[in-house]
């Protein structure tokens, strides 16, 4: 059972977004003062590219819900369209009506 690219992709912020913010609690909390200059640094660098990676994975779903609700709209003009011209050409015309009376 494979997931499809839209629940990867939350999952993959959720976990990014998950992840940075238990090292934002770890690190102002347990690490606080525990960590060395370089430590500090790389800690809070891996920390930071996890929040952007779950910002651009949110732009890109939001990108995506977009570019799915566009063509939704448009797959429901098209239909609507084809049924009004079903419609049209099963009812008789005005003409033919008032022909007929």
């Amino acid at each position: 059972m494979g997931l499809d690219a839209k629940l990867r992709r939350r999952w993959f912020g959720a976990v990014a977004l998950a992840a940075a913010a238990a090292m934002l609690i770890a690190g102002e909390t347990v690490l606080k003062g525990r960590l060395s200059p370089g430590g500090f640094l790389v800690f809070w660098l891996i920390s930071i590219a996890l929040t952007l990676m779950a910002i651009v994975v949110a732009f890109r779903d939001v990108r995506s819900l977009r570019d799915e609700t566009l063509q939704e709209q448009k797959n429901l003009l098209q239909r609507t369209l084809e049924e009004i011209q079903s419609d049209a050409k099963q009812k008789p015309g005005r003409k033919e009506a008032e022909g007929d009376s």
